[in-house]
């Protein structure tokens, strides 16, 4: 089972802040770093000093780090014109020497494209798919041949496309909880299809979707690698869990029912349960990024109880 760190930078966090999370997570063993790719704050957050850009924090941190993956749960579609990302994650797979991964989606958060002028276009999940076409396309057209692409909302001609990533092939990460077409955006172009924030039930129910659409594809449904998204929240005794709940402002009780909360031997119980579900890799959503003592409790107390 990996462990890869996810971070929510739009509630809070400087770059200085993201590096120190990332730098610690790779000393203590976890598998990779990722960040949501967000303008706007949620909820009660400050989200001071302000936004970080997603692909801009990646590849400061591909040059600052060495072994960790890096990543984004979700890089939004509305945000950047797909031969244009496909460039940018060309780039900073080249800066890491092949840690990069990609996770695409449509983008949802509407008052983030109000905020800085960002269209927010309808059929989001139609435009989705020819961006996954667009950017896997690119990327795997052979070095001295061309692409094209022919779409309702974009259109490429005589693409050298370039640069090629370092990686052979750059995981795509594709996710949510779409009864059909998410299954089968996932089951076409996806490395790795990720739940974010489902219970039990309904992880087990959606892996089953997508292994069902990668099988009606000639796929082998084993060669995705299905993932699961949960808050943290962990702690050396009740005391401890209590203390971290409230510094995010959330409930024990209503941690333990939603995400990994609890003492290490509590959360290894659950994070077993979410493996019998078809999860293979859990993003442990840190909310606290200067309570660097949570991630170290973890590698040491979780991720030891997992190899």
């Amino acid at each position: 089972m990996d462990l890869r760190i996810f971070t929510e930078p739009q509630q809070g966090a400087s770059y200085d802040t993201l590096l120190r999370v990332a730098t610690t997570a790779e000393q203590l063993g976890y598998d990779g770093f990722f960040r949501s790719d967000h303008y706007l704050r949620m909820g009660d957050a400050d989200g001071l000093p302000g936004p970080t850009d997603a692909w801009i924090t990646l590849a400061g941190l591909a040059r600052e780090t060495s072994r960790i993956r890096l990543g984004t749960l979700m890089t939004a579609g509305t945000f950047r014109l797909p031969g244009v990302l496909a460039i940018q994650v060309a780039q900073v797979d080249a800066m890491s020497g092949g840690r990069i991964e990609l996770g695409l989606g449509a983008g949802w958060f509407e008052a983030e494209h109000k905020a800085y002028g960002i269209p927010f276009p309808d059929r989001r999940i139609d435009r989705l798919e020819e961006q996954l076409a667009i950017v896997t396309g690119l990327w795997e057209t052979k070095l001295g041949d061309t692409f094209d692409f022919a779409g309702r909302y974009y259109r490429l001609a005589d693409s050298p496309a370039l640069p090629k990533p370092f990686q052979d092939r750059v995981p795509v990460i594709v996710g949510g909880m779409g009864p059909s077409r998410t299954p089968a955006l996932a089951a076409r172009y996806a490395d790795e299809f990720n739940l974010p924030f489902a219970p039990l039930d309904a992880t087990r129910t959606q892996i089953g979707r997508v292994r069902a659409a990668a099988e009606e594809r000639g796929r082998d449904a084993d060669s995705l690698v299905y993932s699961s998204a949960l808050v943290a929240c962990v702690g050396r005794d009740d005391a401890e869990v209590a203390r971290r709940a409230a510094a995010i402002g959330r409930e024990v009780e209503e941690l333990k029912a939603n995400g990994l909360a609890g003492t290490p031997d509590e959360v290894v119980e659950k994070i077993g349960r979410y493996r019998e579900a078809g999860s293979g890799r859990i993003y442990l959503q840190i909310l606290d990024l200067d309570d660097l003592d949570h991630l170290a409790l973890i590698a040491d107390r979780v991720g030891a109880q997992l190899t």
